[in-house]
């Protein structure tokens, strides 16, 4: 591992006075902390005491952030011919079928997210390893997969996320961007928090969520109080 960063250390610093800290604490620090030039992502990850290889913890869902995530994405639709102009004037920067098939099966996927309705998914059947191997073979858990894409691509633009538990049992998602004031990026985190509260699987008996800790693109992690957190939220 590389040495830390004077800047880094000095960061760090700041958040040495107590082990954890409440939403707006947090929040406040993570603007203190960052020392990069560019636009930072605010991200959050979270702990959770559940087994992701039983298929009824195996955490994954989608929400939308009250004031999106800061990023514009390019999305594409794979969709039969008559559904292209909408999506494209919803704000997919790309939509058809068999020419957009032609163009992922060249290995070339210049995208953040594809979407697709369910008439033509047997349609990416062969190009469903290379999409796979990058991510982004439409998949109806992650709302990916939708009868309608516009709305779906609205969505997207407008701040929709996808969370999903890795094989560690542990969600990482953004929140925003530290250009964003303190109350959007406080009020964008207070829902993702109690999207995954509310997202406890009913087999998991006793505490869910572990630890819940903020950091910024390069930034040092900073420790919420995790029942503070979840009472802010209930509220």
């Amino acid at each position: 591992m590389s040495p830390r960063s004077k800047k880094y250390k000095e960061a760090a610093a700041k958040i040495q006075g107590k082990p954890f800290y409440s939403l707006n604490e947090a929040v406040k620090l993570l603007k203190e902390t960052s020392n990069v030039k560019f636009d930072p992502t605010a991200e959050v990850h979270f702990g959770l005491s559940i087994d992701p290889k039983k298929a009824d913890q195996n955490l994954r869902g989608t929400m939308t952030l009250p004031h999106g995530t800061g990023r514009k994405v390019k999305v594409a639709a794979v969709v039969t011919e008559e559904k292209v102009k909408a999506c494209k004037e919803a704000g997919a920067v790309a939509a058809g079928l068999d020419e957009l098939i032609e163009e992922f099966n060249t290995g070339k996927v210049n995208y953040d997210i594809i979407i697709a309705t369910p008439d033509v998914m047997k349609n990416l059947a062969k190009v469903a390893k290379t999409l796979g191997q990058k991510g982004l073979m439409p998949n109806p858990k992650s709302g990916t997969v939708t009868p309608d894409p516009v709305k779906t691509i609205k969505e997207l633009n407008q701040g929709r996320i996808e969370y999903r538990a890795d094989k560690e049992g542990n969600v990482h998602t953004l929140f925003g961007k530290l250009s964003f004031t303190e109350e959007q990026l406080e009020e964008n985190l207070k829902t993702l928090v109690k999207t995954i509260k509310d997202a406890k699987p009913a087999s998991v008996k006793g505490t869910f969520v572990r630890s819940i800790t903020l950091c910024s693109t390069m930034g040092p992690g900073i420790a919420l109080d995790v029942n503070e957190a979840l009472k802010a939220v209930s509220k």
